[in-house]
């Protein structure tokens, strides 16, 4: 079982942010915040982004945050934190191995993906390379 802690993730803002819209638009039955309250927060981190009504279309339900800025980083966290605690959840768990992709990666991005294949902030995976111990 995976859990993420609203308040206090591990993770910085914008992974937090990223990984709380990927949970709020996946076809995942197995997390614990309801299909509609999913909806009302990608809902409402949309709207901070955007002009437009969010899509309708579960493939087009995609948070591009390259325009943003900290301040629209810090409306999506608090946007985020407060419809969940509005609606009584402060641990967003899920029992779900990671699916297998459906785009190719590109050689340059394989070492991220590698890494991405691991969730537990506390004990990341192992760095590329030799420890820093055996260079004496």
């Amino acid at each position: 079982m995976q859990t993420l802690d609203v308040d206090n993730p591990g993770l910085p803002d914008l992974q937090f942010v990223l990984m709380v819209a990927a949970l709020c638009t996946a076809d995942m039955p197995s997390l614990n915040v309801p299909e509609d309250v999913r909806r009302t927060v990608f809902d409402r981190c949309w709207a901070l982004l955007h002009d437009t009504s969010p899509p309708t279309e579960p493939s087009l339900r995609v948070l591009d945050l390259r325009e943003g800025d900290d301040v629209t980083l810090d409306a999506l966290v608090a946007v985020i934190r407060n419809t969940l605690h509005a609606h009584g959840y402060a641990n967003m768990t899920w029992d779900h191995g990671p699916s297998e992709p459906t785009q190719s990666t590109s050689p340059d991005a394989h070492p991220l993906t590698d890494r991405l294949q691991y969730w537990d902030p506390v004990h990341p995976p192992p760095v590329d390379g030799p420890p820093e111990s055996s260079h004496n």
